[in-house]
């Protein structure tokens, strides 16, 4: 056997063990799928000290629209500035859209001021969550709220049982309660390896809000 013919046989060898490999695989997750027969919206949490849990959200709720959907959002924290998410989907005709009033922010804590403003923005997620129109629930970085004991996870945890069955609701936050973490059908942590910020890179309008 010459020199090229063995190297030809030892390539062969390796596709056909790779071909092995990939339809073992795919078989894998066939009967996944084919197992996975349920049909209904689901939740979802993000949580975790990285970037990205709320662009997830919002990227998320962008493929809701592209099919359609109607969606809501609470954005649970007040900045100092309009975001581009809101700017972007707040005209949005199948975006109901709302910032919490005049409570919560990074800078200013204002206990009272906060509560009130967190009960404010609960009584307009409990009518997206009850509202069979709407397809796709964003509750932006309501973890915060049980966090400070502004709200509680319970309501929350009832709430997303009794919705219309075919509603999606992402949640995001850094930390989450325990019963909040167990309830959920999905549950992604952002983990955070690096950041600009801590490498004095000035947080930037399109990046950061």
């Amino acid at each position: 056997m010459t020199k090229a013919s063995i190297t030809q046989s030892t390539e062969d060898d390796v596709l056909a063990k790779n071909e092995a490999r990939l339809l073992k695989k795919k078989e894998v997750v066939d009967k996944r799928i084919a197992a996975a027969t349920e049909e209904r919206g689901v939740t979802i949490l993000l949580t975790g000290n990285g970037k990205g849990k709320s662009s997830s959200g919002f990227g998320t709720m962008a493929r809701a629209l592209g099919h359609g959907q109607k969606c809501a959002v609470i954005q649970f924290i007040k900045g100092r500035k309009a975001t581009g998410e809101q700017l972007f989907f707040g005209e949005h005709p199948l975006v109901d859209f709302h910032v919490m009033g005049h409570g919560f922010t990074w800078e200013t804590r204002n206990p009272e001021l906060e509560k009130e403003a967190a009960e404010q923005a609960w009584e307009l997620a409990k009518k997206v969550l009850s509202d069979p129109s709407v397809h796709f629930v964003l509750l932006d970085e309501v973890t915060y709220m049980y966090k400070y004991g502004y709200l509680n996870e319970g309501d929350l945890i009832e709430a997303l049982a009794a919705r219309p069955a075919h509603q999606n609701v992402m949640m995001t936050g850094r930390t989450a309660p325990r019963a909040l973490l167990d309830s959920v059908d999905t549950h992604s942590k952002v983990g955070n390896e690096r950041h600009a910020f801590a490498n004095g890179v000035k947080a930037q309008v399109g990046i950061e809000w």
